[in-house]
């Protein structure tokens, strides 16, 4: 059954328009609670939110769904994501709720769901509550109805879960440390975490209004970071984005460091402790030199589909615990059973500390090859695997490139482009090569490039 209302992450729009309006929400708890009590004589769901000022609508409208529905609800106020995910786990419920739009701005907001063991749900759930919206509503009798109650610990419950993932013999201290929680979910969690492990921390993106969260700071713009990083004569900074399941790590010198150079450090750092890696997942657009290096030291890796979802999936049926994408979603699921922001910049100081070396030197052998991308606007239906100009160059791009760069062809899922990539260890070849994958596109298309 195709999906109309869940995306790669969870339900995402603008507040004030389908799906994100408080009806469509009462609905969709109402029939996520009835999916719910189809395997479950009581069901109860956490539910956790970042600091937009929509929240408290849509938490509202949820609650009041599930309470129609006969679910039980515990609300633990802004909680990062991967926290609403240990805790959902941890103390046994149902299902767990997370009201979140990530690193979008302030005026659109989500939702995303997690199973009692703390992972993402599967497409065929999702189908499984589209299905239940499009039937009446079944609401219960007063006798029946769900309650509410507010989790008061959650905050110091997850703070104590993200310390355990450190080393218990290694501390921070001696660590300056600036922490940007994008005005998100984590700026009161992160900065504690830090702090109480014995890092100096210094706070920014920590003073969330309901209308700034990722406006100017965090994971996706890290600017901010790198001027208080060398302001402050910190040794790195630490960006998450809204929801605080990914980060941006930035050294000294002001060098960012991203998703793919990170997983790559943890690998490195598991190795070195004499632990088995079998295997890493990235995505499609993992950087070709991270491949290299972990070939080189022995480790398979494999590619899944853009999105963590498809990361963790391939992780779950291959047995591996590794992976993650360049955005900076980082999975290790000997640690968490989701992305966790806290917990893998936590897992990165924990390795430079170990090794007594900087992130930079760690990462001395891992030159990120040059990507070229560009998005080519295509007719709505256009079949690019049917169109041989395109084909032909891709092949003799595939020749040229041999094996120091690739291509990577994919159509967005929300708009009709064709998203047309090349890496190369040249820069100056990856940006030709995508020009000339394009242009044959175009020139049957009718469509321009940007």
């Amino acid at each position: 059954m195709s999906r109309m209302l869940f995306g790669t992450d969870g339900i995402r729009g603008t507040v004030g328009q389908s799906p994100i309006t408080p009806d469509l929400m009462l609905r969709l708890g109402h029939s996520v609670g009835r999916v719910l009590k189809a395997s479950s004589a009581k069901p109860t769901v956490l539910i956790g939110k970042d600091t937009r000022i929509s929240g408290y609508m849509i938490e509202s409208a949820l609650e009041a769904g599930f309470a129609s529905a006969g679910v039980d609800v515990l609300l633990t106020g802004p909680l990062p994501t991967p926290g609403v995910a240990y805790l959902t786990r941890a103390l046994r419920l149902s299902l767990g709720v997370v009201i979140s739009a990530s690193h979008n701005p302030f005026f659109d907001n989500g939702i995303k769901f997690f199973s009692a063991s703390g992972e993402k749900l599967s497409d065929t759930w999702e189908a499984n509550v589209e299905a239940m919206l499009e039937q009446p509503a079944h609401w219960v009798d007063s006798a029946a109805l769900g309650k509410a109650r507010r989790l008061d610990d959650a905050r110091g419950r997850y703070i104590e879960f993200c310390k355990s993932t450190f080393a218990g013999d290694l501390t921070l201290r001696g660590l300056k440390i600036v922490v940007d929680a994008a005005h998100g979910a984590a700026y009161q969690v992160a900065p504690e975490v830090f702090h109480e492990l014995g890092a100096e921390v210094v706070s920014i993106g920590c003073s969330p209004d309901g209308y700034n969260i990722n406006a100017g700071v965090g994971a996706t713009d890290p600017t901010a970071l790198v001027k208080a990083v060398r302001e402050s004569g910190a040794h790195y900074g630490v960006a998450l984005d809204g929801d605080a399941d990914r980060l941006q790590i930035v050294d000294a010198t002001g060098r960012l460091f991203n998703g793919d150079e990170l997983l790559y450090a943890l690998v490195a750092d598991r190795i070195s402790q004499g632990q088995a890696v079998a295997g890493v997942v990235g995505t499609l657009m993992t950087n070709l030199a991270v491949e290299i290096a972990l070939r080189k030291d022995g480790v398979d890796f494999v590619r899944a589909r853009v999105g963590d979802r498809y990361v963790l999936e391939e992780l779950l049926s291959r047995g591996w615990t590794l992976g993650g994408e360049g955005s900076g979603h980082i999975l290790a699921l000997d640690r968490h059973s989701t992305g966790d922001g806290i917990v893998s910049a936590l897992q990165i100081f924990q390795a430079v500390i170990r090794s007594g070396r900087s992130l930079a030197e760690q990462l001395e052998s891992v030159r990120l090859f040059p990507q070229s991308l560009i998005n080519v606007a295509i007719q709505p239906g256009f079949d690019w695997r049917c169109h041989t100009p395109l084909l032909q160059t891709q092949r003799s791009i595939e020749v040229e490139l041999g094996s120091s760069g690739r291509i990577l062809i994919r159509p967005s899922g929300t708009e009709p482009v064709l998203r047309v990539m090349v890496e190369a260890d040249d820069e100056r070849l990856a940006i030709s090569c995508a020009r000339r994958l394009a242009d044959s596109v175009q020139a049957t298309a009718g469509a321009k490039a940007s």
